[in-house]
């Protein structure tokens, strides 16, 4: 799924309510300071913050153009703390996130 994708799908989602939120931040692990890996959430994929935003669509969407201004604006719940860690992360696991974008624009096909 792209990174296009996921807005759109995250957008058409309900949002999760106050007890799922909860069962999400106890079953995530912060893998990096700022990111988290939760089963069940994305995937499993690393994901900013508190968030459902992954590391690999915030790459995938750098790749496309978007600025972090552009990036915080269209993420309203993302800081430019949570973007600092997940270039970071990015850049500290290269194979992993251009595995997740490869699997992701796959799915597209």
């Amino acid at each position: 799924m792209s990174a296009t994708q996921q807005v759109r799908k995250l957008d058409e989602s309900t949002p999760p309510d106050a007890e799922q939120v909860r069962k999400w931040l106890a079953a995530g692990t912060e893998v990096f300071p700022g990111i988290w890996k939760t089963p069940g959430v994305c995937g499993g994929d690393a994901c900013a913050g508190h968030t459902r935003i992954t590391v690999g669509g915030l790459v995938e969407w750098r790749q496309l153009g978007s600025t972090d201004a552009e990036l915080l604006y269209n993420f309203p719940s993302l800081t430019q703390r949570d973007l600092n860690n997940a270039w970071e992360y990015a850049r500290t696991h290269e194979e992993e996130i251009a595995c997740q974008i490869e699997e992701n624009n796959r799915d597209d096909d």
